[in-house]
Parts: structure tokens; C-alpha cells; sequence
């Protein structure tokens, strides 16, 4: 089971200083997906003639909403925008609340204004989410009263409405809207044209942009299944999240529950020693802590060192907890990801700190079969596996890929420490491994045996086996080895016509074949020259 925080994650940990405002709007937006729009109107209801040299405003208009004519006047504008751009719905994009907390006091947070605007609250506030033209123009007047949430509203390529600090709006459409200006004009405001919005403003991205699809899941499934992770951080709206406990039982229903668009992280499982996780409590600053019920249902809270005796009442009965970091330099999940649309493209736009493990995916993501790396091999395991780091990542080659020729152990042609070049097999993402291939890069001998098929040569009996015999027809330790079969073999049939021939043995054959594909070699004792 899982249940939302008693307080929508309290203080979001990469940006803390959200904390500090009233509202969660952004000082800066990551790129939008689209064309920039051409025209540009600042509406307000500040005359610019009560504006100095510098365009701050001195005027007697309050910074604030007036809940009435003014407020009614902004919503009335952005409706005849809106008409002229022919929208009559638009799609929440960035959606956020803030993120103040009250430090372990169990108070409901409030809905901040959308309570009636979405059937399920905030899980229906969701980046992406359609609404139609009335309910936008209730979400303006909840940004303008600064209740808490705020989004951009926009039709792509059309049309977009952002509010700013103290009752600015911007209204961006694709086309001149002559008539709006008017009728803004009209309700005692003043639209002015702009060359951009300050809310649209394409600033950083995220280097790493995971996207939660099949290879996601799986790897999550395999990290449950290896006690590696147990839970997942949903959140569906900056500052806003859930805790889902996971196993390989309730992993399904936990996809199948999640807001479209979400930023996942995947955690370690909760500590079933709430004693010691609550021993763990720092003596001073803000730590959050995350627990289970005996109902299967997962809470969090944020403390400092004042509220621990509180949080330490709330979490009475909890089966198992944990401490999260808080600050943005110590939040690192085990690897994160955000849900992609139904084609499979990630749309929203969450501002993230890329993991190690993401980082990881990303670099394996490039990879390619065929690609050649550079790495240094760090182990040379005795079951005959090849480990090299490949800028932080794990490469494993497989003792056939050393070598063209038979190796005894990987040590006889790689050493620790050693930088090797090789070639990429595979990409395992889920376990973030690659296979790595050294012969791949090195010329095949067998390829120079084809030119010496049907001549004799002189070779050492390697081994013996039910069907015949091998002989080494290089002149080297690890040189290249052909099956003499049975029925290719001469001297006295005593029942066994390998009777006789010991290991070490010279024998003269024949090269009959040289299967590259299968890696064979066919030798004839009784076919070979007379002479070599």
C-alpha cells in the first residue's frame, strides 16, 4: 500500500530555498518543448506612467490581489486572449506548491485552491493535464491570490499564460491580438508588448533525463529482487510526493497507481530497526523521516532537532523507517527517472541532479555495439572473467573474448592496472554492465590457416579424446589446435586406433579444413604427405 505524506514533501531537497517564499514559482524554467511565441503582452494594473526610470512601479495599486475587480478584470483579459487565439482548453505545465513545513506537527496541508478544480487534488495538477478554458482561468486566480500552486498554462504553438510576482501576467500567443488589447484596455488594464516572457526563459537542462519505460522497471524490478532498493519516491508536483514500499508483489500496482509525468527515485528499503533509526536523529539540522505502519501505509515528515521528540510520537507503532537527506548535496537516491507520455517521450520538465547510477545509464545509453572504449582492468577473476573500469563503468570480458588462441587463465594476456582497448558486445542497462571483446580488435590466425589448407605439418598430441586426438600446428605454446578424428588416424587397430599415440607426440597431418565460423580445424594422420 502506499499513501501521500502527511505534508507534501515539506522542503523539496534540491531546492530548499523554495521554502523561504510564499509560492513555489520558479525563478527559472527549463527549455520548453515548442516554438517561442512571437507575440508577447504584459498585462497589469500598474499605469506606466507611475513607473521610474528604472520601471519600478510607484503608483497606489496594492502588489497584491484585490479578490475583486482588479482580480476579475485579469481573468476577463486572458479570456479575450484566448478567444482571439481561438483556445478553449490548455495543458498545466511545471505545476508546483511550496513546500513549508511545520517540523513533525501532523497539520493536513490545505489544498491550496484546487481542491475544487480537480476531482482528485493535486494528483489531478499534474504536468500535462488538460483543463478547460474556466478552470484556467481559476488556476490564474489562484496564482494571482499566491495560494500556494502555480503552473504555466499553454496550448502548444499557440498560446500561454504565465503569472508573475505581484500581479504581473503575461499572455504569448502565436498571432497579433488587436482585439484583446483593446477589451484589456476596456477593463482599466495595461497590456504591453514585450519581446518575451521572464517565465519562458530557456535556461539549464538536465543532463540526464531517464525515462521510466520497460528498461526502467525492469531495472527497478531487478534491484528489488537483489535487496539492492524498496522504495519509491513519486513526486507529481514540485514539492508534492508520495512513498510506495516495494516488492516484487506490489511493484505492478505501484506502476499502474503512478500521476502521469511523475520524477521517480528509487531508495533502499525502510530499516525494520525503528529503534536505531530513530537513535540516528542528528543532534541539529532538518532531516526527513519515512516510515510504514502496521497498515502497510507509508509517511514522512520533515524535523529539526526540536521536533524530534513529536516525531518520535508520530512514528510510535511504524514497522519499519528510515532517514532521508534533505540538502541538495546529500540527496542521492539510487537512480532516478521521470514517466514519458504514452509514446514514450518525457515531456515533463523537472529540475533534477543526475545520480551516479543515472549518469551511468546515460553513458551506457551511448554506447553501441561495435564502439571501442579504453579501460583499465581492475580484476582478473580465477573463474576466468576480465573486469576493467570504463570511466566508472564495469566492463566484463569473458575469457574467449581475450584471446583468439586458448588461454589457461586471463592473467596469460591482460594484467591488473593495464589500459586495454576493446569493443563493445552489449549494453546490459539493467545491471549497468557492458561485455567488452579484446580479440575483437586483434587479427584472426585462424584466417592465415586457410592458405595452408591441404598441406602437412609436424605437431605435439595436445589431448586425447573418445573420437581423437588434437594436435598444435603453430610452433608456439598457445598456438592454434586441429581434431585428428578417429578414422583419420593410422598405425595398429587394437581396438582403439588412438592406441599408442601419447600426449606429446609428434604427428604428421593434414590441414583439411578451417571452419571460421565454427572455429574448427579437421586434420588426417592418414591423408598427411609422407614427408614435411
Amino acid at each position: 500500500m502506499s499513501a501521500d505524506n502527511t505534508l507534501p514533501p515539506l522542503l523539496p531537497r534540491h531546492v530548499l530555498v523554495a521554502a523561504i517564499f510564499p509560492t513555489c514559482r520558479p525563478k527559472k524554467l527549463m527549455p520548453q518543448d515548442g516554438a517561442v511565441l512571437p507575440y508577447v503582452y504584459r498585462v497589469t494594473k500598474y499605469d506606466p506612467a507611475d513607473r521610474d526610470e528604472h520601471g519600478h512601479y510607484h503608483g497606489p495599486q496594492d502588489i497584491v490581489s484585490d479578490h475583486g475587480e482588479s482580480e476579475a478584470a485579469y481573468l476577463k483579459a486572458v479570456a479575450a486572449f484566448a478567444a482571439d487565439a481561438g483556445i478553449d482548453r490548455l495543458a498545466v505545465r511545471e505545476p508546483g506548491v511550496p513546500s513549508l513545513a511545520h517540523f513533525g506537527v501532523a497539520a493536513a496541508a490545505d489544498d491550496y485552491g484546487l481542491g475544487a478544480l480537480f476531482s482528485n487534488g493535486l494528483h489531478g495538477f499534474h504536468d500535462g493535464a488538460e483543463v478547460q478554458l474556466p478552470t484556467a482561468l481559476e488556476l490564474v486566480r489562484c496564482m494571482l491570490r499566491e495560494s500556494g500552486a502555480w503552473c504555466r498554462l499553454k496550448a502548444d504553438g499557440i498560446f500561454e499564460v504565465h503569472v508573475g510576482w505581484d500581479q504581473y501576467l503575461y499572455v504569448c500567443t502565436s498571432r497579433p491580438s488587436e482585439d484583446a488589447v483593446a477589451r484589456t484596455r476596456a477593463l482599466g488594464l495595461f497590456p504591453e508588448n514585450l519581446g518575451a516572457s521572464p517565465y519562458a526563459v530557456e535556461t539549464e537542462s538536465p543532463d540526464v533525463q531517464r525515462p521510466a519505460d520497460a528498461e526502467f522497471w525492469s531495472a527497478v524490478a531487478w534491484a528489488v529482487a537483489s535487496g539492492r532498493a524498496g522504495l519509491l519516491e513519486e513526486t507529481y508536483v514540485e514539492g508534492a510526493s508520495r512513498w510506495h514500499p516495494l516488492s516484487g508483489d506490489t511493484l505492478g500496482n505501484v506502476r499502474a497507481g503512478l500521476v502521469p509525468r511523475a520524477r521517480l527515485a528509487v531508495w533502499p528499503a525502510l530499516s525494520p530497526d525503528v529503534g536505531a533509526v530513530l537513535g540516528s536523529l542528528p543532534d541539529e539540522g532538518l532531516v526527513e523521516a519515512v516510515w510504514q505502519d502496521a497498515d502497510g501505509r507509508v509517511h514522512s515528515a520533515l524535523a529539526d532537532e526540536e521536533g524530534h521528540a513529536e516525531l518520535t510520537v508520530r512514528m510510535a507503532g511504524a514497522t519499519a523507517a528510515a532517514l532521508m537527506p534533505v540538502y541538495a548535496d546529500e540527496y542521492v537516491p539510487l537512480f532516478t527517472a521521470v514517466l514519458p507520455d504514452s509514446d514514450g517521450v518525457v515531456r515533463a520538465r523537472w529540475r533534477t541532479e543526475p545520480t551516479p547510477d543515472d549518469r551511468k545509464w546515460a553513458f551506457l545509453k551511448s554506447l553501441r555495439a561495435g564502439q571501442v572504449v579504453t579501460g583499465t582492468v581492475i580484476e582478473t577473476a580465477p573463474f576466468g572473467v576480465t573486469f576493467v573500469d570504463v570511466e566508472g563503468h564495469v566492463g566484463i570480458i569473458n575469457i574467449p573474448e581475450l584471446s583468439w588462441r586458448p588461454l589457461a587463465h586471463p592473467s596469460d594476456v591482460v594484467s591488473v592496472g593495464q589500459r586495454i582497448h576493446a569493443q563493445v558486445l552489449g549494453v546490459d542497462a539493467v545491471r549497468g554492465r557492458l561485455a567488452l571483446s579484446l580479440r575483437a580488435l586483434l587479427d584472426d590466425p585462424m584466417k592465415e590457416l586457410t592458405a595452408q589448407v591441404g598441406t602437412t605439418v609436424l605437431g605435439p598430441v595436445t589431448k586425447l579424446v573418445p573420437f581423437g586426438v588434437f594436435v598444435r600446428i603453430e610452433e608456439r605454446e598457445n598456438g592454434l589446435e586441429g581434431l585428428v578424428h578417429n578414422s583419420e588416424l593410422t598405425g595398429p587397430q587394437v581396438g582403439d586406433p588412438r592406441f599408442g599415440i601419447e600426449i606429446g607426440r609428434a604427428l604428421r597431418v593434414k590441414i583439411l579444413d578451417v571452419d571460421l565460423e565454427r572455429r574448427r580445424i579437421t586434420l588426417s594422420q592418414r591423408q598427411a604427405d609422407p614427408e614435411v
